[in-house]
Order: C-alpha cells, then sequence, then structure tokens
C-alpha cells in the first residue's frame, strides 16, 4: 500500500453533504474557528454561508495546478470523516483511492492490516 498522494479524489467524491461533523465539532468551530463554522447550515457541512445549500465541493479543498496534489485548508480541524478515511480497504477500492496496489488486491485482510497501521497514524 503507497501512502496517501493527496489526489483529492476522496474530497472530491464526499463534498455535497456526503460528509458530516458532530455537535461537538460544529460547536468548536463555532467558538474557535468561525471561518469554519460559517459553512455550516442547520448541522450540515459544508453549505454556502448566503444561500445555506450545500456547496459541490469542499470549500477547503485546494489545489495550486491541474495535475498537482491538493491541500486542505483546515487539516487540523477537519471534521473526524475525514480523519478517518478511508476505514477500510473495500472503502478504498470502490472510492478509487490511489493508496491501494496490485499487491494488496491480492490479500485484502494484509492490505486491511497495512491501512490500519497507516490510518494509527493519520489522525491528528
Amino acid at each position: 500500500m503507497k501512502d496517501c498522494n493527496s489526489c483529492g479524489k476522496c474530497c472530491i467524491k464526499y463534498s455535497n453533504g456526503a460528509l458530516s461533523a458532530s455537535k461537538q465539532e460544529i460547536e468548536l468551530w463555532e467558538v474557535f474557528n468561525p471561518d469554519i463554522a460559517e459553512f455550516v447550515n442547520k448541522g450540515e457541512i459544508w453549505a454556502d454561508p448566503k444561500s445555506g445549500k450545500l456547496l459541490e465541493l469542499c470549500p477547503f479543498l485546494r489545489q495550486e495546478k491541474v495535475g498537482a496534489p491538493y491541500t486542505c485548508d483546515i487539516y487540523l480541524d477537519r471534521p473526524d470523516d475525514c480523519k478517518y478515511y478511508p476505514s477500510n480497504v473495500q472503502e478504498m477500492i470502490l472510492d478509487g483511492c490511489e493508496m491501494i496496489e496490485e499487491t494488496d488486491l491480492q490479500d485484502l485482510r494484509k492490505a486491511q492490516a497495512k491501512l490500519d497501521i497507516i490510518m494509527s497514524d493519520s489522525h491528528c
């Protein structure tokens, strides 16, 4: 299994209402990061601050130029849904995650063990 190359596929796929944030996360944003909280509408993330409608893409996803890696403007304050992705190899396969290698597909149990190790360090 490769390290994440910041391809952005997960961020793009799970934009437009597919992510959630806990009430506690939202409350923390309201107090400490109002610039994030302004993109929450009725408990849903990521919504246009003016219209309240869900945005097609996360407003904090950036790409300097086409083909460049994506970055997250709120990486340290991102929702838990983002912190804990991917949780399993099957999810990665369905999402076209570029971390998966051919050898991972030959032994999904071993691939899951590798993913568990990688993800144990990614929750910060």
